[in-house]
């Protein structure tokens, strides 16, 4: 029977130096925050790293220990810069093998494509022992390495590729989240937010500030796995601010 309290993690290694650069914006860690949040996953941290051998296996080595599941993005295509199968099969201590799946795969994806070249022969390469991750957008699979799961870095590949995991890892109760929104400054109110969270066991409050139309107001997202705590503190949180004469908005302003 699984433990509906458990919370399992997860961690995103974005690669590429065209991230760090800024000549690239990485849009993956959204849909992949979001897609982990169905399947009951908390996304607990991302890292930017370089295409650099080292940086990825030591990024690697200590995210995959201390969460349930490692994405990583980017590094896996047909050029010599590609390397991140070569620094998660190094991170873990394993050899770089052909999968002979993946390159019938990719023979049959290329065949009327040009033929299955070296270069494109890469993309079937994979730590020892890997499984692979089916990708229908174009040919070159993902790979599922132990707790560690290499995508590709293109966000329409990403996307399918989640879509073939969906449904496939274990995972706890969705995080659901809902939204109260008000026209007051975040400091007048940390006392009454703190509370109103103790109140609720198992509820998180977000206090995010802004400045519109020359005031001041902030919208408190409200984040839990149980409904009826989550729509309790909401409730709460929204009588707490009309009982000091500032007007809630549900949903957010």
């Amino acid at each position: 029977m699984t433990d509906k309290t458990r919370i399992w993690t997860a961690a995103l290694i974005v690669i590429g130096d065209e991230i760090l650069s800024g000549r690239t914006q990485d849009k993956n860690i959204a849909q992949i925050a979001t897609w982990l949040g169905v399947q009951g996953i908390r996304l607990r941290e991302v890292r930017v790293v370089a295409d650099d051998m080292d940086a990825i296996a030591e990024a690697v080595n200590i995210l995959r220990a201390r969460n349930d599941y490692l994405f990583t993005t980017g590094g896996i295509g047909p050029t010599h810069d590609d390397i991140t199968v070569d620094a998660i099969a190094a991170a873990v201590g394993v050899p770089v093998i052909v999968h002979p799946e993946a390159r019938a795969v990719l023979e049959r994806y290329y065949e009327t494509r040009g033929g299955l070249t070296d270069a494109r022969l890469r993309m079937a390469r994979v730590p020892e022992g890997s499984d692979l991750i089916v990708n229908r957008m174009s040919g070159a699979p993902g790979i599922k390495c132990g707790n560690i799961f290499i995508m590709a870095g293109v966000p329409s590949i990403t996307a399918g590729m989640l879509d073939g995991l969906t449904g496939t890892l274990e995972g706890g109760l969705p995080l659901l989240s809902t939204t109260v929104g008000c026209w007051v400054a975040e400091s007048e109110i940390a006392d009454l937010l703190a509370r109103t969270e103790r109140a609720y066991e198992g509820v998180q409050i977000g206090s995010y500030p802004f400045f519109r139309e020359g005031r001041t107001g902030a919208n408190f997202v409200i984040r839990s796995t149980d409904q009826a705590q989550l729509d309790a503190c909401a409730g709460a949180l929204s009588d707490a601010l009309a009982g000091i004469g500032r007007e809630p908005f549900a949903g957010g302003i």
